[in-house]
């Protein structure tokens, strides 16, 4: 089915026609359309017009509402002020567009005019390293933000950029060859939590020698250059290294309920081979320079304390590489053998002079362009709840699996609460509260303008109250149960009724759906659409309490046009939700 124009988009047309029939010497005037408190919308564009044109904009407002004429859109349109048009929606329209809505699977949600190919980078971990609760953000934004571009049609392609390649490796392998059982399990059979004990061990043990054992330590860096250079022992050892951790983040993702494929992942060491031909590149096309011996990238607003320009380095003087030039070989890479037409970057605020630089270098020489462009989505931090970086009472960072599981824990205590009330078994308790533990730490996160930090207070996080993830849920479960109680009766669209002022709110917010995902998609900025969602559920709330749906005093008609409002808010909360990455359990 093709996409429902939103009502707005109706309004916006209708206005534009009537302004070019009205005013012809004004051309393609835009209305200014926008929601208003006084009425449906408002059109504050004549005002701008009347200047232009140098008129009355009372009287140009009047002459467009007389070449609007009356239809079945539009109701009351009042002439405001100093020539505002104060529009009302007919009560039939409105629901001939949720009508339309319903029968769409999509709900009438359109596909973006040009998709392409965005190649997201996000959930990018450390091997043989711990997950901690600075990884959260990445993956929570990133994959939030595949699901709504897939759902506008973009082409997406997910890429998690490891961290697999440099010199703790030396030390790592070294130790390995030295202490050849440290990590003898199968790994098929291993569980994340074994396979990060096995790491953690072997790296506390690796350490201690590395630091107290000048032998051992030169091994160590030997080891490296073994491992730079291809060495097949070497590179066997380091790819155990790979296995274990990736079972270890494979159970974390899991807790998150987020699926990570295995060729989504390509590492620092994916781009290895790419980086003497990325550095020739940018040297041959004098995009870098030699500056003491290193490969290096200058720019005019980039300058240190001291007033002297900061480069960006590119090839050290030593000859080892940075990470830019791994950042630009994965350009490279993504735009030439990817087809990338946007490149999505969901990493820490505090990298932000870094890719300015990265992607002001791509494009100096021409990996990016008009047509390619790249972007990042830069998050904050999290704070626990005296507003500074999360820590435990140790002072230690977060573990990000002690984290999901107290929040799993947290939320299976308040669905336990409400269990007996609602017959919930023992099963659906447990799924429950992983459920709603789970979405209360994506939702918190997502809930927040990703630049922004937040804080992480779990108490508040699954409350049934507020502008929560659970808040959201019991909406969802609250309409499910509605429908079960309808037995028979079927949700039926009436256009002919006249709506309440809570109906009629209800049904303008279901609208703006589409348009919603649209700005979202092309905005990066998933919290507008937790924010919708949110005062979807609120609206959804005073429509309870304004409009009973199973009532005695309901002809049949009214009945089934209450049914056909909360079902389509049910279907876009579980829309919207699934985009966030968050369940919504029909029980709670």
């Amino acid at each position: 089915m093709a996409s429902v124009p939103s009502l707005a988009s109706n309004v916006q047309q209708r206005l534009a026609d009537a302004l070019s029939a009205a005013l012809p010497e004004a051309g393609s005037a835009d209305p200014m359309l926008r929601r208003s408190d006084r009425a449906d919308f408002q059109a504050n564009g004549i005002l701008a017009l009347a200047k232009q044109l140098k008129g009355n904009p009372r009287e140009l407002a009047t002459k467009v509402v007389e070449a609007l004429g009356a239809d079945d859109l539009l109701g009351d349109i009042e002439v405001s002020g100093p020539g505002f048009l104060n529009i009302t929606i007919t009560d039939e329209a409105i629901v001939r567009t949720l009508a339309a809505r319903a029968a769409d699977a999509r709900l009438g949600v359109p596909h973006a005019e040009k998709p392409g190919t965005t190649v997201i980078d996000y959930a990018q971990p450390n091997v043989a390293k711990e997950m901690h609760v600075g990884h959260l953000r990445s993956a929570v934004i990133g994959a939030a933000m595949v699901e709504i571009l897939e759902f506008t049609g973009e082409k997406v392609v997910r890429r998690h950029h490891i961290g697999d390649w440099g010199t703790q490796f030396g030390m790592l392998i070294q130790y390995l060859i030295e202490h050849p059982h440290e990590l003898d399990h199968k790994a098929d059979s291993a569980s994340g939590e074994e396979a990060m004990s096995n790491l953690n061990r072997l790296y506390k043990a690796s350490r201690a020698i590395f630091d107290s054992d000048p032998e051992f330590k030169d091994r160590a860096r030997r080891r490296v250059v073994d491992l730079q250079s291809g060495d097949k022992e070497t590179l066997a050892l380091w790819q155990r290294f790979v296995d274990e951790s990736k079972i270890y983040f494979y159970s974390v993702f899991e807790k998150l309920d987020m699926e990570i494929d295995d060729p989504d992942i390509v590492g620092e060491s994916g781009y290895n081979d790419m980086l003497v031909e990325t550095c020739r590149l940018l040297e041959e096309s004098g995009v870098a320079v030699r500056s003491n011996g290193a490969l290096c990238v200058f720019f005019d607003d980039v300058k240190g304390p001291d007033g002297n320009p900061v480069p960006l380095i590119v090839q050290k003087s030593d000859g080892g590489f940075g990470y830019a030039a791994t950042d630009l070989s994965a350009i490279r890479d993504r735009v030439q053998n990817l087809g990338a037409t946007t490149l999505l970057y969901v990493v820490d605020a505090r990298q932000s002079l870094h890719f300015k630089m990265v992607f002001e270098t791509a494009r100096r020489i021409g990996w990016l362009n008009d047509d390619v462009k790249a972007a990042q989505l830069a998050f904050g931090t999290v704070l626990g709840k005296d507003g500074k970086p999360f820590k435990t009472r140790e002072g230690e960072t977060v573990r990000l699996e002690d984290l999901l599981d107290e929040a799993v824990d947290r939320a299976t205590a308040v669905v336990r609460e409400k269990a007996a009330k609602v017959g919930l078994t023992e099963q659906e308790i447990v799924e429950n509260g992983r459920y709603v533990g789970i979405g209360a730490v994506k939702y918190a996160d997502l809930s927040t303008s990703a630049v922004r930090d937040y804080k992480f207070d779990l108490d508040q996080m699954v409350s049934l109250n507020g502008d929560t993830s659970v808040y959201l849920q019991y909406a969802y479960a609250r309409i499910q149960s509605i429908l079960r109680k309808a037995g028979d009766a079927r949700p039926a669209a009436h256009p002919e009724l006249a709506l309440a002022p809570a109906e009629r709110a209800l049904g303008l917010h279901l609208d703006q759906f589409g348009e919603v995902l649209t700005e979202v998609a092309a905005s990066h900025e998933p919290h507008k659409l937790a924010a919708y969602l949110y005062q979807l559920a609120s609206h959804l709330t005073t429509f309870y309490d304004q409009c009973q749906v199973i009532s005695e005093d309901n002809t049949v008609e009214v009945f089934e046009n209450r049914l056909f409002l909360v079902d389509l808010t049910a279907r876009t909360l579980h829309q919207g939700m699934a985009l966030l990455g968050i369940r919504t359990p029909e029980r709670l």
